[in-house]
């Protein structure tokens, strides 16, 4: 009886040791995924004890959680085999029963929900103590998650399944967190568009953001100099593209300070103004130039003004580093700007003008209209009906309801949206 006893002490103690491991390897495994690498680089920066051996643990996932998994069902089934031998010389045939069911809550309270309860509390915290151990039983470990790695690769390919890398870039995993962290209500609106603007930059080509030619105010240098200067003093814009002959053919920039300038060296007197001489050389750049690269250049040449154009050179518009920061903070007015109506709330929707971008109008009404195939509402619209249509007509694309309210010519100018089912 007494080593009956014993014996019954011993395996009871073992399985109980065996579930604090268990309990170890799964709070480690959330803590370690859960752990943020953001605040875990900056620890590091900052020399917080630690924070380097977790950044490098977390570095290769792969071999990480192989040996997580690895130790946490290596416990669980020795504790499950020494439970189901105590119940079953205890118990008889029921004792399997009864171990079953034991240490099924056993497992799932004490070393399952509690330590993953509170390492999904305490992320860094957890991982940075738990992350010598790890780094231990990871190097033990090494030889048996590689034999595991290619066992299971070999499974994969045997039945011809792709083993792909992680399926989001940084930028996604960026955009998520953001998404999330609004959805919580601890980023609000305004500043979740400042940070998606900033991600969707590398997905933007100049073409996108550019000021379009029928809005630009182009000047004929083949004018007398008093024409030039009345319209250049008339216009609310500070650089004015210069052109002869056909409006493609871009001559300079005139810049009104320069222009300003001279008239005060003359003394006021436009005549004696060569307007050929005060522009500046024009800036092209190719529609198809990304906004980082645009920025970059703006930066180098120590400009903020170019004019896009096509693969055959005309002109399709221009761009400025004005342009490129409103897509980050949204629209910037100054006291020369004409403010736009272009998107109007209504009751069910919003009544937009054709040339409203469909970036803008997914920033003001919080929608998620695709914007690959199409820049502006009446570019979505014709892409979508793959023609221009007429007045009164009514589509139904991409989860929302757009009736053409006005045509003029072969643009589309006023459109109503709504999403459907709202």
């Amino acid at each position: 009886m007494t080593y009956l006893n014993a014996e019954t002490a011993i395996i009871g103690g073992s399985v109980f040791l065996l579930l604090l491991f268990s309990a170890f390897f799964s709070g480690s495994e959330t803590a370690l995924t859960a752990a943020s690498r953001a605040r875990l680089h900056r620890m590091e920066q900052e020399g917080v004890k630690g924070a380097r051996r977790v950044n490098q643990l977390i570095a290769d996932r792969e071999s990480l959680l192989g040996a997580i998994l690895l130790g946490n069902n290596l416990v669980n089934i020795m504790a499950s085999a020494l439970a189901t031998a105590l119940f079953v010389k205890l118990f008889g045939s029921a004792g399997i029963v009864i171990a079953t069911i034991s240490m099924t809550l056993l497992v799932l309270i004490f070393a399952e929900v509690a330590p993953k309860t509170y390492a999904i509390s305490n992320p860094d915290r957890a991982a940075i103590f738990v992350s010598g151990p790890i780094k231990l039983i990871k190097m033990l470990f090494a030889p048996f998650v590689m034999t595991v790695e290619v066992i299971i690769k070999g499974m994969f390919k045997l039945f011809g399944v792709k083993a792909e890398g992680p399926v989001l870039s940084a930028h996604d995993e960026l955009r998520g967190a953001v998404d999330l962290l609004t959805k919580q209500g601890e980023v609000i609106k305004d500043d979740r568009d400042m940070l998606g603007g900033v991600l969707d930059l590398r997905d933007l080509s100049v073409e996108e953001i550019m000021v379009h030619r029928k809005n630009i105010t182009l000047v004929d240098a083949d004018q007398s100099s008093g024409k030039v200067i009345s319209q250049v003093l008339d216009s609310q814009y500070t650089r004015l593209p210069l052109y002869k002959g056909e409006q493609d053919n871009i001559t300079g920039i005139l810049h009104v300070r320069d222009l300003l300038g001279a008239l005060h060296r003359v003394g006021g007197d436009y005549e004696q103004i060569d307007i050929d001489d005060l522009a500046r050389k024009p800036w092209f750049t190719p529609e198809t130039t990304t906004v980082p690269e645009q920025l970059n250049a703006f930066r180098s040449r120590r400009e903020h003004f170019a004019l896009v154009v096509d693969e055959y050179g005309s002109l399709m518009g221009l761009v400025t580093l004005e342009d490129i920061i409103e897509e980050i903070v949204g629209e910037i007015e100054d006291e020369y700007d004409t403010p736009v109506v272009g998107l109007r709330r209504v009751k069910s929707g919003v009544v937009v003008t054709g040339d409203v971008s469909i970036r803008d109008m997914n920033r003001a009404m919080d929608w998620q209209l695709p914007d690959e195939e199409a820049v502006t509402v009446a570019g979505l619209i014709i892409h979508g009906a793959q023609a221009i249509p007429e007045p009164g007509q009514i589509f139904s694309l991409y989860g929302f309801r757009f009736e053409v309210l006005e045509r003029k010519r072969n643009q589309i100018t006023k459109v109503k949206v709504r999403k459907i089912g709202s």
